[in-house]
């Protein structure tokens, strides 16, 4: 292949045209602060207005139930820390999983360190969260539980809309990360039964910098910063008028067809999927095999490390990932594997190829038809095989 290929769409994807040809005239001529009320600041307003009410659309909200952030990791502190900052009256006690993304899970971590308790749920071979055991971790002093949709690393859908139920039904407050759903699944917010949900713009295709929370009505928030009376004075902050159109642009993009352009992507992650399995032995895929992103695949090679297999690749022009973007670097196994069950050594062999509407068929069988030779010769190598 004479072009780079890449396959890390879960860490971030291109902008595409479309949204920065929308984004472009915020930069330049339609600059003004949308705070202002003058010539220059009401176009901001007004376009800013109109992409809330875009993307509340997608998330079956009403227009002042969302909030512009600067992305997921933003939305989930807030949605974390000022619920709980918020409600803390209650009780001071909060439920996550064990296979959270890494900004869920530092904030849970802050909390302990600040007089809250945390229980971090187990999850089945799949990386699912089971129900049941949401059921039993919930005291009369839990204020928050806060599960992902769909995971970032092996991209397995949790049953929100179930776990979701549970904790309404002991009046307990339900935020979900879906960062990585958004656009990709249903993240109605009314179908989902949540109190609170993160998105970002930048894994659909939109500008880096800006995503939303979505806060039911009703739902008390302790803001984390001021100075200002911006976004209900919930985030105060001079608003990134042209990422929050590019958001809109993206989201708005990326809901067109969705369900076909689903099913393309499966198809296209079940060929790379079936073409490594037939020409490599001892792959195991980390997820669940059908209750998942359709353009994840979180596969382990046995006998040697998965940055070793991402070097190689990279080498040979084609990007993927061990991890989480978040977390890459570390020579730690996947916490996320690890919560699963899969055993160090297999865990520490995972590559993640993650695909949208962007790939083709060639870089799939491009990538099929390296993979094998990188495999064989790392293999001769390690110490790990006998």
């Amino acid at each position: 292949m004479d072009k780079l290929i890449y396959f890390d769409n879960n860490a971030t994807t291109p902008v595409a045209l479309k949204v920065f040809k929308a984004m472009e005239p915020f930069y330049k001529d339609e600059y003004g602060n949308a705070s202002s009320i003058h010539a220059k600041g009401r176009p901001a307003r007004l376009a800013i207005d109109k992409a809330r009410h875009a993307i509340a659309s997608l998330i079956g909200a009403s227009d002042e139930d969302i909030i512009f952030t600067s992305g997921g990791t933003e939305s989930d502190n807030i949605a974390i820390k000022g619920a709980v900052l918020a409600n803390s009256s209650k009780g001071n006690h909060i439920i996550t999983s064990k296979t959270e993304h890494s900004a869920v899970l530092a904030t849970c971590k802050f909390m302990e360190k600040n007089g809250f308790t945390v229980t971090y749920l187990p999850v089945n071979k799949y990386g699912m969260v089971l129900p049941d055991d949401l059921k039993n971790a919930i005291t009369e002093k839990t204020v928050l539980v806060t599960i992902m949709h769909a995971n970032n690393e092996t991209g397995t859908i949790n049953p929100i809309k179930e776990l979701a139920a549970i904790a309404k039904e002991k009046k307990v407050l339900f935020h979900t990360d879906a960062v990585q759903s958004f656009g990709k699944l249903d993240t109605d917010a009314g179908n989902l039964g949540v109190d609170l949900l993160s998105v970002s713009a930048h894994k659909i295709h939109g500008p880096k910098g800006v995503g939303a929370l979505y806060v039911k009505k009703g739902v008390k928030i302790t803001p984390l910063t001021h100075g200002g009376h911006h976004e209900r004075k919930l985030r105060a902050g001079t608003e990134n008028v042209p990422g929050i159109i590019g958001f809109a642009k993206a989201a708005e993009l990326i809901s067109v067809d969705r369900e076909n352009k689903n099913q393309a992507l499966t198809n296209l992650r079940n060929r790379l999927h079936n073409g490594i399995s037939e020409k490599i032995n001892n792959v195991y895929l980390n997820g669940h095999p059908t209750q998942r992103l359709p353009g994840t695949l979180n596969l382990s090679f046995r006998y040697i490390e998965g940055e070793s297999i991402m070097l190689n690749l990279d080498m040979q022009g084609v990007c993927v990932s061990t991890g989480s973007a978040c977390t890459s670097g570390t020579l730690e196994p996947s916490h996320v594997l690890t919560a699963m069950g899969v055993a160090v050594d297999i865990a520490q062999g995972s590559i993640r190829f993650s695909l949208s509407d962007i790939n083709t068929q060639s870089e799939v069988d491009y990538c099929i038809s390296i993979l094998p030779e990188i495999i064989k010769r790392l293999r001769a190598m390690s110490p790990l095989k006998k």
